[in-house]
């Protein structure tokens, strides 16, 4: 990044995403053609002690871990010893699925298979970090998964291919298939053939090892707003769907693997042949924030991303987070981690990459310009002389409308367009679209809110409640 100043902004963006989402520390590493031009870490990777983040300290990066799984099974295909396109049910005792079209294990790597969540990281992680929540499901070995994932024939909405669903059982289900084919612990078999190649040293699945490591995160779980300490999720089930921890060091080595078709220094860890059916489209997904965005083996894919093809995956335990981000043409990518559920790194890290690709991401990327015309308009409002009051409140990236002198929910105000120089909103009633105006003075800066027959004028921050 030769200018400075879009990366100055940058890391004041993530300076206030951290205050605003209560965020205690995060890492991330930049490379440009190929080179790293940015790792750091930022804020405390333990709040006891104030420890700071560092490029070293390892977070658990969630789903993020797909991908690795994947790799796995593309090794493992590249070896002869197993086909994507074989029934799941060929190597585990995997019942469920339409007997003319069974559920493939490329549709497992896709979430393709037309199985819905069955909430199989839901209960571990509630198990592991939230025991208060505790739902009492039998799982705690994998005949116990099978036998609970082979109840949910009825579950199936749509066959292969024809519906994307999120199935993070599904990477449990694989995590076990590489069991059954290799002959090794799935953990055991990521560490020799992928981990070790990578130089990925410190990189870990087991408690033990991440315990003995000094710079390793604190996990915090966010709960009504408050921030406090948690308990990383380690359990063999959840392992392939999303149990890696690593740094942004060491992630770094998995995405030079990527943007080198395969390789890292020299040692080839999949054939670029298997790179590509990685990041091919298997199934559409709800569109993104840049038009067309697929689902492929492990990853996601934009097809316009200011031009380009974007590579990305995101990755959440509740208690610790991560996103990997790569345009593989420029040779150009960001891998962010944090200590809680929700570090934004997909917002970060597209940032960077669209300033890296010479665009102004404050500007120029539809979620920060939205982000900077609403967070403009919140605050305390009233109508002439005071009489009625309003409040303009955010929430994520949503504005609602709430009268703070009555017990009353809150209204969504949604915008018609995320362009500053359109204020035009409107609220849902019903089945209609009720519309709402804001009016933002151009000389002064003063704003005004022209909801049906009133006139709201901004007085100010919205003041915190007196407690009773």
């Amino acid at each position: 990044m030769t200018d400075k100043k879009p990366l100055e902004k940058i890391e004041g963006m993530i300076a206030t995403l951290m205050q605003q989402m209560k965020i205690p520390g995060l890492s991330l590493t930049v490379v440009d053609k190929g080179k790293a031009i940015y790792t750091k870490g930022i804020g405390a990777r333990s709040l006891k002690g104030n420890l700071p983040a560092t490029p070293n300290t390892l977070y658990g990066i969630g789903s993020v871990t797909k991908s690795f799984t994947c790799i796995a099974l593309l090794q493992l295909a590249e070896q002869g010893k197993l086909k994507i396109d074989d029934p799941v049910s060929k190597y585990i005792n995997f019942k469920i699925g339409k007997e003319d079209k069974p559920i493939l294990i490329k549709h497992l790597m896709s979430h393709s298979s037309g199985i819905p969540d069955l909430g199989i990281a839901s209960v571990l992680i509630r198990r592991h970090s939230f025991p208060d929540t505790e739902l009492f499901v039998p799982m705690s070995s994998a005949d116990d998964w099978l036998m609970y994932a082979n109840t949910a024939q009825n579950e199936i909405i749509d066959e292969p291919l024809k519906r994307f669903f999120y199935f993070n059982g599904g990477f449990a289900l694989l995590g076990l298939v590489i069991e059954a084919v290799s002959g090794m612990k799935y953990t055991d078999y990521l560490e020799e053939f992928i981990l070790k190649p990578l130089a990925m040293k410190r990189s870990t699945f087991l408690r033990e090892k991440f315990e003995k490591e000094e710079d390793r995160m604190t996990a915090y779980a966010t709960e009504k707003g408050k921030i406090k300490e948690s308990i990383h999720p380690f359990d063999d089930l959840i392992y392939a769907a999303g149990g890696l921890l690593s740094s942004v060091n060491e992630m770094e080595n998995y995405l030079q693997m990527f943007l080198n078709e395969g390789t890292f220094k020299g040692k080839q860890i999949l054939t670029p042949e298997s790179i590509k059916k990685m990041i091919n489209p298997m199934i559409k997904v709800p569109q993104g924030v840049f038009g067309k965005t697929y689902y492929c083996f492990g990853l996601g894919r934009t097809e316009d991303f200011f031009g380009e093809t974007l590579v990305t995956h995101g990755g959440s335990t509740a208690v610790s987070s991560a996103y990997l981000a790569f345009v593989l043409n420029k040779k150009m990518g960001v891998v962010v981690e944090g200590n809680v559920g929700a570090t934004q790194g997909g917002i970060i890290a597209t940032a960077i990459l669209a300033s890296l690709l010479g665009k102004n991401p404050f500007e120029d990327y539809p979620t920060l310009r939205l982000e900077s015309k609403l967070n403009q308009l919140v605050g305390s409002y009233q109508s002439f002389k005071g009489i009625n009051k309003a409040e303009i409140v955010k929430m994520g990236q949503q504005l609602y409308f709430k009268d703070p002198e009555q017990d009353c929910p809150a209204f969504p105000i949604i915008p018609y367009t995320d362009t500053k120089k359109n204020y035009k909103f409107w609220m849902p009633a019903g089945i209609n679209k009720f519309p709402c105006e804001f009016i933002v003075d151009s000389k002064t800066g003063k704003i005004s809110f022209i909801f049906e027959r009133g006139v709201y004028h901004k007085i100010g921050p919205i003041k915190p409640k007196k407690k009773k």
